[in-house]
């Protein structure tokens, strides 16, 4: 995907040609409406709010509470919804067992020299997330989904996203990259979570990615891949296919196949995928609603 320092705005020819109309802070499109937020890291007062709706202290270093991406389809009412108190509401649902750190880098997590350290929780904030989704009623009113649950119907299928055809040059109407939230992990590797999305004159694609390393112990990534065409009319019904891809290796099963073992190496998540074996894959398609 394209990166946002690369795009600097359609012109106007390309809007009017896509039948495309830019928005404060985004696109409507085809029927759809696309916009993105960017908001500061949370302040005290909304970070304790989400510990009290989270009913936990433990959250990354970093939250972006009121950064979002959001999706609407006006006629059938479909939204798509991306933001940090859903994505860790996940991870607190899923509750991996802490991953193990050396014991040499424990004393990073230390707020004072003589605390003890005990990791106890998914430090890591791993989260299982692929995005909210809800109905926006005709009434205004809105059918959202509740811990996670889907309210959208989506349908195991053998089809895949194109992403040879998605590589192909197209005047590119919105494009964004929102930040979830992030975590240096006592500066003992990397966690972090973000949405991109680019909308082109035939579709939009969308990549939430979950990303994290945790030095000289484990590699773990998980992408949630979401497209849509339009179709050839305004009247049609989107077709939206959802990908989801996780993949995960230890240090040490990397290093025994031959690549390198110094943490450095593995900066880039785009550059190492591949090397990382697939722990879970599934692509579902949106039975949209009458």
């Amino acid at each position: 995907m394209a990166s946002a320092a690369a795009w600097e705005g359609p012109t106007a020819a390309e809007l009017k040609a896509a039948g495309a109309e830019a928005i404060p802070g985004g696109v409507r499109v085809k029927g759809w409406v696309i916009q993105s937020h960017k908001g500061p890291i949370l302040n005290a007062a909304s970070l304790q709010r989400f510990e009290d709706e989270l009913q936990t202290t433990h959250l990354p270093e970093m939250v972006f509470g009121e950064s979002f991406l959001s999706l609407e389809h006006t006629q059938t009412g479909i939204k798509f919804y991306f933001n940090a108190l859903d994505a860790l509401k996940a991870w607190k649902k899923e509750a991996l067992p802490p991953v193990e750190v050396p014991a040499a880098a424990k004393w990073k997590f230390r707020s004072k020299p003589s605390d003890q350290v005990i990791l106890d929780y998914d430090y890591t904030f791993t989260t299982p997330y692929c995005g909210s989704d809800a109905v926006v009623l005709n009434s205004g009113t809105t059918q959202a989904s509740l811990d996670g649950c889907s309210t959208l119907c989506w349908e195991d299928t053998d089809d895949r996203i194109d992403l040879v055809a998605l590589s192909a040059k197209e005047p590119i109407l919105f494009y964004d990259e929102v930040i979830l939230y992030e975590d240096e992990l006592a500066d003992n590797g990397i966690s972090f979570l973000t949405v991109r999305v680019r909308v082109m004159p035939t579709g939009w694609f969308l990549l939430l990615r979950f990303w994290l390393r945790v030095d000289g112990v484990l590699m773990r990534l998980r992408d949630t891949r979401l497209h849509c065409s339009f179709g050839n009319n305004d009247g049609a019904k989107p077709l939206v296919l959802r990908e989801c891809c996780w993949r995960e290796a230890t240090f040490a099963s990397l290093s025994a196949k031959g690549y390198p073992s110094d943490s450095a190496a593995y900066a880039d998540p785009n550059i190492i995928a591949q090397r990382l074996p697939i722990v879970m894959q599934k692509t579902q398609k949106l039975k949209i609603p009458n």
